[in-house]
């Protein structure tokens, strides 16, 4: 163990306030982490992956409506992501910690609401049909922040070493894409029937991977162990909504990656709503994107035993800058490439998915990095509500990924009704799937470089500074 995490283990109060008896950081506690977000995403990517042509080609609702649908729910949810974050972190924390305990309570309703996206009632009308997506789908979305916002933040109080976080991010990362391999990969083969979309198979996936996704959770608690944490405020103390807001725009490591987290969340849920059009109606071949969610889980597997030497040497932030320009230069080539077959697509696409593997594996320990710097300008942690607003930065991302997915798929003439799609909304479909997120990926890279200040080394820096007011503020107590 560093001397900089001794001295903040001793700063800190352990959440069962035993002092010594809670176990090291290790192999429990990454394996529990990585299970939280394969719960999570086994819910979050079946919606991003097939939501939106469960709603087209089995409800009947026009694209550009599903797109209004979309927007207007993440848009709601990122604001619920600031209010539940705040509610959290003016919660006593409990023998199970903090987060733990929200985890495991909310889960159950969470699971039972994925289910409910894909429940098709036949017989309805038009207007039934689009009602009752709204409210599913809102119901859905602010369940999934009851669950998601707690397990975020638990990352800045599991471990406050910086090698520790990087792993956690990076085992984040596997468990998404463990989760991405389950669904992307053996879903299209379950629920597509001769090229179209079977509503009874669609539900029996929903309920399996529901209950898949319980599991996960009960194991995430199982396993994480929350180590730091501060003493629980008294009525009257700790900060107001208006200090911490006013700390939070001098967030300035934040604010960058709230920006780049934007844009590659959004890129992502595009990328994932529009690979559907491509794959069945551009290339023929709807099944075909279970290699391409192997591609993607084979990336991120290939990455990781790199991720621990590469940010050791380099750092977070110049890696992460790296993957990104990397993949946003294989995108662009592949748009310019003219009447591309599938297997070269899927040859180039794999190449490019190392990089954008690279920083989805980082992206994640940037939070807790700013996460630290919020505490070290107001000299409180308050993790629920600084994860909350990264969240709520990722959400946007998601309602406009949502409804542009669905506007760009009105704007190139989608019709939900054909059998097949004429050749210029196919050029489209594939333009929309390579160029624009090729143009995003570049536009995170000059983010990363110009705007997040957290190099190696003024990384390292702060989490000396923040040692030494955490002493200080002991001291004084």
């Amino acid at each position: 163990m560093s001397q900089t995490t001794a001295n903040n283990q001793e700063a800190m109060v352990p959440p069962n306030g035993g002092g010594n008896n809670i176990r090291p950081f290790g192999l429990k506690d990454k394996v529990g982490y990585l299970l939280g977000d394969f719960g999570n995403d086994f819910s979050f990517i079946l919606v991003s992956a097939f939501l939106m042509v469960y709603y087209t080609d089995v409800f009947g609702v026009s694209a550009g409506a599903v797109g209004t649908l979309f927007l207007v729910a993440r848009l709601w949810d990122a604001v619920t992501d600031v209010l539940w974050g705040r509610f959290i972190d003016s919660r006593k924390t409990t023998s199970m910690g903090k987060f733990r305990p929200w985890i495991f309570r909310m889960s159950f309703p969470l699971v039972i609401s994925s289910v409910l996206l894909f429940t098709y009632i036949p017989g309805m009308g038009d207007g039934f049909y689009l009602a009752y997506a709204y409210v599913t789908y809102i119901l859905w979305g602010m369940l999934y922040t009851t669950v998601n916002i707690p397990y975020g933040s638990m990352a800045a109080v599991i471990s406050d070493d910086a090698v520790h976080r990087t792993q956690l991010s990076g085992w984040r990362t596997m468990g998404a894409m463990a989760a991405n391999l389950f669904i992307n990969a053996l879903a299209p083969l379950i629920v597509f029937v001769d090229n179209e979309l079977s509503a009874n198979r669609m539900f029996m996936t929903a309920v399996v991977f529901s209950i898949l996704a319980l599991a996960c959770f009960m194991g995430c608690v199982k396993l994480s162990r929350e180590r730091i944490q501060n003493p629980d405020t008294k009525p009257g103390e700790g900060n107001s909504l208006g200090k911490t807001f006013k700390a939070l725009l001098k967030n300035r490591p934040l604010i960058s990656i709230l920006l780049a987290s934007l844009l590659f969340m959004m890129c992502m849920l595009l990328v994932g709503t529009i690979n559907v059009y491509l794959f069945k109606d551009y290339f023929g071949s709807a099944s075909t994107m279970s290699i391409f969610g192997v591609l993607q889980g084979a990336a991120v597997f290939l990455m990781m035993p790199t991720l621990k030497p590469l940010v050791g040497r380099f750092g977070k932030k110049e890696m992460a800058a790296s993957g990104m320009l990397f993949a946003g230069t294989f995108y662009i080539v592949l748009y310019f490439i003219p009447n591309i077959s599938l297997t070269m697509f899927l040859i180039l696409n794999g190449i490019g998915l190392l990089g954008f593997a690279l920083f989805n594996l980082i992206i994640w320990a940037f939070v807790t990095d700013a996460i630290d710097y919020q505490e070290y300008l107001t000299g409180e942690r308050e993790d629920g509500t600084v994860y909350a607003v990264y969240s709520f930065a990722r959400k946007v991302g998601q309602a406009f990924a949502g409804g542009l997915g669905g506007y760009a798929l009105a704007l190139i003439g989608y019709n939900e009704g054909a059998s097949t799609q004429t050749e210029a909304v196919k050029d489209g479909i594939y333009a929309v799937a390579t160029l624009v997120p090729g143009v995003i990926y570049i536009i995170v890279f000059l983010l990363v470089v110009f705007a997040y200040p957290l190099n190696k080394k003024r990384t390292n820096q702060l989490a000396t500074d923040l040692a030494q007011k955490r002493e200080e503020k002991l001291d004084n107590e």
